[in-house]
């Protein structure tokens, strides 16, 4: 667990990131991160285009076949 301070940037709020925690995640600068929220808070994940598009794939294959998964999770 890592603590951090948030501050003013220009007309925003933001907080710096160790350097320990960006080498160790293999995130340097100018590299997108993806913040998502649930339950349990903010989760930074290094941003993997690759990734996305895989997910966008799987996303038009369940609606072309939503029935046919429906009738498979039975």
């Amino acid at each position: 667990m890592t603590k951090a301070k948030i501050r003013k940037v220009g007309n925003s709020l933001g907080t710096i990131l160790p350097a320990e925690l960006l080498r160790t995640h293999q995130i340097e600068e100018g590299d997108e991160v993806l913040i998502t929220v649930d339950a349990d808070g903010i989760r930074l994940t290094p941003y993997d285009p690759d990734f996305e598009d895989s997910l966008a794939a799987a996303k038009t294959g369940m609606r072309k076949y939503k029935n046919a998964l429906k009738e498979l999770a039975k």
